[in-house]
């Protein structure tokens, strides 16, 4: 019960991925909202957890609906005094290749995905800032990491949703919030269709959920991408090489053809603290001894 006292919201949890998280965030002691855009799933999932002997509450909201998750917020608050957890897994799927794929299409799943997830965190961040406690969890994908067919709009959204975790988590260290990333693999009605049959049968959603304790517990990490299905679990990481000073001669440019191999050489590639370390590498290379990046608000 490492969760015991703690409040959970989980977005898009009337089924799927979103039900597995919730039933086992409320398995550890949170007190857990669920949200889906329907009442009645939302209320199915939160009466499965009361029946079990957890606290739980069903919300409809869509997580696009600014208003609709403010007041969702503010129900939460009224009723169990703060939000520790929120846990942003909404989402939708839209696949087409690109040459099929309308840009409506490509909007509504970058909405609903990187919105739907900003929304919901700027929901919560003062409060969260202000009891010097939280933990989000944004969910990410390996089509965005690493890219899959037909799946333009939906890679770029889950990969949009790295950069707004590294930034909120730097942003929010001091305040004892932090942010992660998880990547999960899982049958539900997303992956149905997408993956074969031998596979969706390892893939149960309730073998991913363990990995949110690890991201939303007093001591977890902050900036970490969590891949996890089947059981196994893994740490995905965006990296910086080494890289050759090649300057800016007229030549510059066949210089780094000729010197791709060096340049590319991940020995020694490091994981970035920030995202300005590139620059400061830059600049360093090029004979600045100062420090490059001034004080930033």
């Amino acid at each position: 019960m490492m969760l015991q006292g703690r409040v959970a919201i989980v977005t898009g949890a009337g089924g799927g991925l979103g039900r597995a998280h919730a039933l086992y965030l409320a398995g550890q002691g949170a007190k857990v909202v669920v949200n889906d855009l329907g009442q009645e799933a939302a209320d199915r999932v939160a009466a499965e957890i009361v029946a079990q002997g957890g606290e739980a509450f069903g919300a409809a909201a869509s997580v696009t609906d600014e208003a609709a998750v403010n007041a969702m917020v503010e129900q939460v608050v009224a009723r169990w005094g703060r939000v520790d957890i929120l846990i942003c897994n909404a989402g939708i799927l839209r696949d087409k290749t690109f040459a099929k794929m309308s840009l409506d299409d490509f909007r509504l799943v970058v909405d609903v995905h990187l919105m739907g997830a900003a929304i919901c965190a700027k929901a919560v961040w003062t409060l969260m800032r202000e009891q010097g406690h939280g933990r989000i969890v944004m969910t990410t994908s390996s089509s965005g990491l690493y890219g899959n067919f037909g799946q333009a709009n939906y890679g770029a959204a889950k990969l949009a949703l790295v950069g707004l975790m590294q930034t909120l988590a730097i942003e929010g260290e001091k305040y004892n919030v932090r942010v992660n990333c998880l990547a999960p693999t899982a049958a539900t009605g997303m992956t149905e269709g997408v993956l074969s049959a031998e596979s969706l049968a390892l893939l149960d959603p309730a073998f991913v959920s363990p990995g949110l304790l690890a991201l939303v517990q007093d001591d977890a990490p902050t900036r970490t991408i969590l891949c996890a299905g089947a059981g196994h679990f893994a740490t995905a990481n965006i990296t910086l090489t080494d890289g050759r000073y090649i300057g800016g001669g007229a030549d510059a440019g066949e210089q780094l053809i000729r010197q791709w191999n060096g340049v590319s050489d991940r020995a020694g590639e490091i994981v970035p603290a920030y995202g300005f370390t590139q620059a400061e590498r830059e600049v360093a290379s090029a004979g600045l001894i100062a420090k490059a990046v001034g004080g930033r608000a």
